[in-house]
C-alpha cells in the first residue's frame, strides 16, 4: 500500500478545523501535531466561515512556555479558551482568577492559595482516601459499571465542595450541574442544557455566598466574603465566579485522569502489570497520567502589543492558542515523548499550564488522583474493558465521558 506523502499529509493537516470538536476525535490527531511541531511549531488558523476571528496556533513546548511566562505581553483576561475568546471575551474577566490580569490577579490569587497550598490539601487526605476505598469497595467483583460516573466524576467535586463549605446533601445536585457544564457526549446533545446547568451553578453560589455573609464558615467562601482586594470588599459576583471557576476547573483536570489513568490499565495489562508488582513512586505515575493523557488541550491569550515569535509577527489583538496536547509529546522536551512511562523524571508536563497562570488546584488534583492510584493499586487485581468508551466532544477537554470496566 502506498505511503501518504508529505505533500498529502501538509494539505490534510492544514486544512483542519481546531475549533470544530470533531476535529479532536480523529485518530491521527497525535500525527497531527508531530507533523505540526516539525513543520508548523506556530501558525495562523483562518476564520472559520467568517464566524468568528482567526487565531494563532502554538505546538511547541518553548514557544508555550515563552508565552504562558509574559502576562505582560499576553492576556488572559479577554478569555483563557477558544469557546470565550472567539465569542469576544469572558463576562468573568477581572473578575475570576483565571481571567484576571496582574497585578489584580496577584491580589486575587493570595487570597484563594491558602485554602489550596499542600499543607491545607493534606488535611483533606484521610477523608479523600476514605471515600476513595469505599467507592472502590463497591465494585470490585461486582460485574460491569461505568468508572467515569461513578468514581471519577463524584471524588474531585465531594473535595471541592468541603472547600467552599457546601453541605453535603448537595454534592450530588451540583455533581449533576457540573456534568451537563462542562461538556457534551454526543454531537447532537444540545448545549441549552449545558446552558442551563451553569446558570444553576451560579444561582445556587449566589445563595451560598449570602449565607456565608450572614454567617462565615471556615472555608474557602467564608474566607473570601470577608477579604478584600486593593481596600474593596469582594463582591458577590466576584465570590460567585471563582467559586464556579474552582468548582469546573478542580473537576475536570481529576475527573478525566482518573479516567484516563483506569483506560491506560485496562488497555495496557503488561503496563498494569508493572504498576502493581514493580516498585514504582506514585507521584511520578501520577504525573505521567496528567502529561499523556492532557485533560485541557489548550488554552489561550490575547497578544497585548505586536510580538516577534519565531518567523512570525503576532499583532496587538490577535488571538494566540497554546496546545498543551502538543507540547506534552514535544520530542526536544521529553524523551521517548510518545510512551507512557511509569518513572518518568523529570516531568515538566503542561496540563495545569504555566507561569503566573499555573492552575492554583494543582496540588489538590495531584493529591486526588495518587489517592486514587494508590487504592487502586492495593485492592484490584485486574481492570477489564466491558465496552467502548464515549469520547468527549469538545475542542478543550480531552478524555472520555464514559468508560465500562470491571474490577476485580
Amino acid at each position: 500500500m502506498a505511503m501518504p506523502t508529505e505533500r498529502s499529509c501538509t494539505m490534510a493537516f492544514v486544512d483542519l478545523d481546531l475549533t470544530d470538536p470533531r476535529t479532536h476525535l480523529r485518530a491521527d490527531m497525535t500525527e497531527y501535531w508531530r507533523w505540526a511541531r516539525a513543520h508548523q511549531p506556530v501558525r495562523w488558523h483562518p476564520a472559520v466561515n467568517g464566524a468568528a476571528p482567526g487565531f494563532w496556533v502554538l505546538a511547541g513546548y518553548h514557544d508555550l512556555i515563552s508565552v504562558y511566562r509574559d502576562p505582560g505581553r499576553f492576556s488572559s483576561q479577554r478569555g483563557n479558551v477558544l469557546l470565550t475568546l472567539l465569542a469576544g471575551g469572558d463576562s468573568a474577566a477581572g473578575q475570576m482568577l483565571a481571567v484576571t490580569d496582574p497585578p489584580r490577579h496577584g491580589a486575587l490569587r493570595k487570597l484563594i492559595a491558602p485554602a489550596l497550598s499542600k499543607d491545607a490539601i493534606a488535611r483533606l487526605e484521610h477523608l479523600l482516601r476514605r471515600r476513595t476505598g469505599a467507592l472502590l469497595a463497591e465494585h470490585i467483583g461486582a460485574g460491569a459499571f461505568d468508572f467515569a460516573r461513578t468514581i471519577a466524576s463524584r471524588l474531585p467535586i465531594w473535595t471541592i465542595c468541603d472547600l467552599l463549605g457546601v453541605p453535603e446533601d448537595d454534592h450530588e445536585l451540583l455533581i449533576a450541574w457540573d456534568k451537563q457544564a462542562l461538556s457534551s457526549e454526543h454531537e447532537d446533545q444540545a448545549d441549552p442544557d449545558g446552558t442551563a446547568a451553569r446558570q444553576d451553578i451560579l444561582l445556587y453560589f449566589l445563595e451560598h455566598v449570602a449565607r456565608q455573609r450572614r454567617h462565615p464558615g471556615e472555608n474557602l467562601v467564608g474566607r473570601l466574603v470577608q477579604a478584600e482586594v486593593n481596600g474593596a470588599r469582594l463582591t458577590d459576583e466576584q465570590v460567585v465566579a471563582n467559586c464556579y471557576s474552582l468548582l469546573l476547573g478542580g473537576d475536570e483536570t481529576s475527573r478525566l485522569s482518573m479516567i484516563g489513568a483506569m483506560h491506560t490499565f485496562a488497555q495496557h495489562p503488561e503496563l498494569w502489570r508493572a504498576f502493581r508488582f514493580a516498585p514504582v513512586d506514585l507521584e511520578l505515575v501520577a504525573e505521567e497520567v496528567v502529561r499523556w493523557h492532557v485533560p485541557t488541550m489548550h488554552f489561550g491569550r490575547v497578544a497585548l502589543t505586536d510580538v516577534q515569535l519565531g518567523q512570525h509577527r503576532i499583532r496587538a489583538g490577535d488571538i494566540v492558542t497554546l496546545w498543551n496536547v502538543s507540547a506534552n509529546r514535544d520530542e526536544r522536551r521529553f524523551a521517548d515523548a510518545d510512551s507512557f512511562r511509569l518513572d518518568r523524571r523529570p516531568n515538566p508536563h503542561l496540563s495545569f499550564g504555566y507561569g503566573p497562570h499555573f492552575c492554583i488546584g494543582a496540588q489538590l488534583a495531584r493529591l486526588e488522583l495518587v489517592t486514587l492510584l494508590d487504592a487502586v493499586r492495593t485492592a484490584v487485581t485486574r481492570i477489564t474493558p466491558a465496552g467502548q468508551p464515549t469520547p468527549i466532544y469538545s475542542n478543550f477537554l480531552h478524555g472520555f465521558s464514559t468508560l465500562p470496566v470491571s474490577l476485580d
